[in-house]
């Protein structure tokens, strides 16, 4: 064996389905060529730190897990010095990255695209001082993901999401914000605002648009205002099935933008919780991580 892989995994995201696969995926890397070193999650913020202490030699990172895997493992590698390639199996309850980048769902196919693929830069994006892969959220609902239990997610699944989101419905409140993009700030009240590179966000494509491009170094960005009776609600849902513009949803493309506000508002980075903030500086990291993705997929084909 000439090519080194660091493996490492989440025993706990999705269904805990990596327990009846993790045999079958780590001898698809063996019989691939390559001497695998195992190394299984225990809390959080623990694949970012594997990732950090990694030595150097390593011909490519895999990981398993949900989004909140992924992300974890992008942080650590986006504050290397030296980045290696990195192969994702997606283990989770929504896996929206694995989604957009055409990663099979079986496990033991998207095993294969880590020895079998072709690697993809693509853009990775930052808020403040915090890596994210794909979206970065505020206000109605953002907090679904990272509040629901992960129990909760095991036995439901993605329906656990929707569960929890409607334990919310009485919780709209709009927050006073200006928002800065292209040399123009704006003054909002807005109830939901997205920032996205992805063609599914919780997994409904609905809330993201068509015309995404993973590499171009643009985010697709997404802001709700205030809604104020049943009629502006049916407009706002009007606008985010149809993707187009109204005087209560704005869609745009940014390479950066940023949020002030004058009080302290939680944040979402791949599903899981990124702070609360008065201020939120959001960029895009052009083409700066390559993931691995199916060989006979084209890059223009990458789409919803």
């Amino acid at each position: 064996m000439d090519k080194r892989m660091y493996f490492i995994y989440n025993p706990h995201a999705g269904m805990e389905r990596i327990r009846s696969n993790l045999l079958d995926i780590i001898d698809i890397f063996s019989k691939a060529g390559y001497e695998v070193t195992v190394y299984p999650t225990r809390d959080k913020g623990d694949a970012t730190r594997a990732t950090l202490n990694m030595k150097d030699g390593y011909d490519i990172l895999a990981c398993c897990g949900g989004d909140g895997t992924l992300d974890e493992v992008v942080a650590g590698m986006m504050k290397r010095s030296c980045r290696i390639p990195i192969g994702y199996v997606p283990a989770g309850s929504t896996n929206d990255f694995a989604r957009t980048l055409k990663i099979p769902r079986d496990m033991r196919k998207a095993a294969g695209v880590i020895t079998g693929g072709r690697e993809f830069k693509c853009d990775m994006g930052s808020l403040n001082d915090r890596t994210f892969v794909y979206v970065a959220a505020f206000g109605l609902f953002t907090d679904v993901s990272y509040g629901t239990g992960q129990d909760l997610k095991n036995t439901f699944g993605h329906l656990a999401y929707i569960m929890e989101a409607f334990t919310r419905l009485g919780d709209i409140k709009p927050h006073h914000m200006k928002v800065s993009h292209d040399g123009k700030t704006e003054e909002e009240e807005l109830v939901f605002g997205m920032v996205s590179n992805s063609f599914s966000v919780a997994g409904m494509r609905f809330l993201t648009r068509s015309d995404v491009t993973l590499d171009d170094g643009l985010f697709e960005v997404t802001l709700v205002r205030m809604p104020s009776g049943t009629i502006d609600l049916g407009a706002i849902a009007t606008a985010m099935m149809s993707g187009e513009s109204n005087d209560y949803v704005s869609f745009f493309k940014a390479s950066e933008i940023s949020f002030s506000s004058g009080e302290s508002i939680p944040w979402t980075l791949d599903g899981e919780y990124g702070g609360s903030l008065k201020k939120a500086r959001i960029r895009n990291r052009h083409m700066s991580l390559g993931i691995m993705v199916p060989q006979e997929e084209i890059i223009e084909s990458l789409s919803p």
